[in-house]
């Protein structure tokens, strides 16, 4: 079955840089489009960012588009996301996420076009 694993949380200062990780196992990245959300406790998860099945397509929140960059490594069957100048707003647990569909055409943007999440990992941005 499907595993996407997250790892690079951590405690930082603002103004910091944090690079996620998510290492997919039971699929193949390169086929699918795929996403991070995020989620404080109280509130609904949100999406932050995601990258089309062919990474023809990067698509961002507007408060983290300048700073953060999603991309995937084909051959590391891994999906990133290279978060820069992190402000203590940006403070969340952070999902890994894969679209249900394969090779969809629609870039993620919802949390209704998830197929598989990852467990999380905890960004902490103190000010």
């Amino acid at each position: 079955q499907v595993q996407l694993v997250e790892s690079g949380g951590g405690s930082v200062q603002a103004g910091d840089s944090l690079r996620l990780s998510c290492a997919a196992s039971g699929l193949t990245v390169s086929a699918y489009g795929m996403a991070w959300f995020r989620q404080v406790p109280g509130k609904e998860r949100e999406f932050v960012a995601a990258i089309s099945w062919n990474q023809s397509v990067l698509r961002y929140i507007p408060s983290v588009k300048a700073r953060f960059a999603i991309s995937k490594d084909n051959d590391e069957n891994t999906l990133y996301l290279q978060m820069n100048n992190l402000e203590p707003e940006d403070s969340a647990v952070y999902y890994c996420a894969v679209d249900r569909t394969i090779r969809g055409t629609v870039v993620i943007t919802t949390a209704a076009q998830i197929g598989s999440w990852g467990q999380g990992t905890q960004v902490t941005v103190s000010s």
